[in-house]
């Protein structure tokens, strides 16, 4: 068939050109979005009288033909793009009315509306996904509540803390995550259509009947804007790769407590590899790719931060490799949120390993100094010099094993130390008790038993209202294009 946009020139598509500006994985994923536009901008045509109703019934007709069949990879190959390639085929089915389809618009508001359109498919799924996430999370901390280990900071020995307390500060990182995803969704939801290639059109349209025909909350009115933007997608690729460094963070943690010097997790047989060479090798192969993926989003992200920087008003094609970048980061994101709360709904914790550790370096060292302030009543940092001055003589006397192992012996070398400046043995025993130690951890957001079950409850509740919300907003976009297919059909019939 005739190339139907090709008259201005009078020369065939150089073929390496052709293939160096195709993008057929966007133009798949942009098919049942581009054939939604259409409907609906053709019922719009069609209700302000642009184009009469009988060709707009042929025209609807033919566009649910093409929805129902779907788009090969060979018919994409033969055209520019997905809106060209539905376009042709609609001009092969019903003839050259078929043509009166793209009255009023440009591929430019309707490829910025076609992303939008896609996009907010994508975030619903991912906001739907991190919901699923956070769930698992909350469950792993139920399953193991009570289980203690030691808290880090600069990956050494601490203070001990819950292993449901670490979860969830994991979990709180993917709420903000959700809050983020939530809040560009709203800058998303906004319809380009109608402002044809950039500075509107003649023809008596309804941009306001078309943005609701598709669901979108409202329209991007500067028509010059509404087809440049891509200050959206921007927002949304922050918002994923800072969701992808969140997994990073958690990934890189699992695949430390899975290794032999801490031993503190197994991952399932199913989500692991062995050498090719080391019979006896575990890798846990699938969280190594959550972390080097989290990479590749801020690739991304730099390359279409990098594209959109110099871009003058209006369109410009540079735009379609920004759509390639959104493209491939929702595709990532989404597969990795699905495999990683596999993996947490089948982790296996060693609480008994986790517990002995907890107890190693001195990790009651804090509360030991806490504890001679509230009892002697002298200021903290002269408490924090005398703890100190006990772990350096144990390691001097090569004697670390009293602030290793809290064994009898070493409560009586601490004890007699401390009763000098008042303390008792009995507080001494306490202060070195790492459940005691949990239990005083009891300001607002702390590790102890009772403020890390109120907080669990607390993201029980926030997680349902979560879920209401997303709910309300996929119900909401469903009625939408349910009704805008009724209308089609009612039309064609």
């Amino acid at each position: 068939m005739k190339d139907i946009l090709r008259g201005r020139l009078k020369e065939e598509e150089d073929e390496l050109f052709k293939q160096y500006t195709v993008s057929l994985d966007v133009d798949r994923w942009l098919f049942t979005a581009d054939i939604y536009l259409d409907l609906a901008h053709v019922t719009m045509l069609e209700e302000c009288g642009i184009i009469g109703k009988e060709d707009a019934k042929k025209i609807l007709s033919g566009l649910l033909e093409i929805k129902r069949d779907g788009i090969k990879k060979e018919e994409l190959e033969i055209y520019e793009d997905v809106h060209v390639a539905i376009e042709s085929r609609l001009i092969e089915k019903i003839g050259d009315v078929g043509g009166k389809m793209h009255t009023a618009r440009s591929r430019n508001d309707e490829v910025a509306t076609c992303l939008r359109f896609k996009l907010r498919d994508e975030l619903l799924e991912t906001m739907n996904l991190l919901i699923e996430l956070r769930r698992e999370m909350i469950r792993l901390s139920e399953r193991n509540f009570g289980v203690i280990m030691p808290g880090y900071t600069h990956l050494q020995h601490a203070q001990p803390v819950l292993l449901s307390y670490h979860i969830m500060a994991h979990h709180d990182a993917f709420k903000r995550d959700f809050d983020r995803l939530l809040y560009s969704y709203k800058r998303v939801n906004v319809s380009p259509l109608g402002s044809a290639a950039f500075s509107g059109t003649g023809f008596k349209i309804d941009r306001k009947r078309t943005a609701y025909l598709l669901g979108f909350d409202d329209l991007i009115e500067n028509s010059m804007d509404a087809v440049s933007a891509r200050d959206f997608i921007l927002e949304v690729l922050s918002a994923l790769s800072i969701l992808m460094i969140d997994v990073s963070r958690m990934a890189e943690e699992l695949i430390l407590w899975s290794t032999s010097e801490f031993n503190f997790i197994e991952i399932k047989d199913s989500f692991a590899s062995t050498s090719s060479i080391m019979p006896q090798k575990k890798n846990p192969d699938a969280l190594e790719l959550m972390r080097a993926r989290s990479g590749s989003l801020i690739g991304y992200l730099t390359a279409a931060f990098s594209i959109c920087k110099s871009l003058p008003f209006s369109y410009n094609l540079d735009n379609q490799e920004v759509s390639i970048h959104i493209y491939r980061s929702v595709e990532i994101v989404e597969m990795t949120l699905n495999l990683l709360n596999r993996i947490l709904n089948t982790l296996e914790v060693n609480e008994r390993e986790m517990e002995k550790r907890a107890k190693e370096g001195f990790t009651v060292a804090t509360e030991l100094a806490d504890t001679i302030v509230r009892e002697t009543g002298i200021p903290f940092r002269t408490a924090h010099s005398i703890v100190g001055e006990l772990a350096r003589e144990g390691e001097d006397r090569d004697q670390s094993q009293i602030f290793t192992k809290l064994d009898e012996i070493s409560l009586e070398k601490i004890g007699e130390r401390l009763s000098k400046i008042g303390l008792s043995k009995e507080k001494v025993k306490s202060a070195l008790d790492i459940r005691e130690n949990i239990k005083r951890r009891d300001s607002l957001g702390g590790t102890s038993y009772l403020e890390v079950k109120r907080m669990i409850e607390v993201r029980k509740e926030e997680l349902k209202k979560d879920e209401e919300k997303i709910g309300e907003m996929t119900n909401k976009l469903e009625r939408r294009l349910r009704g805008l297919l009724e209308i089609c059909k009612s039309l064609h019939q």
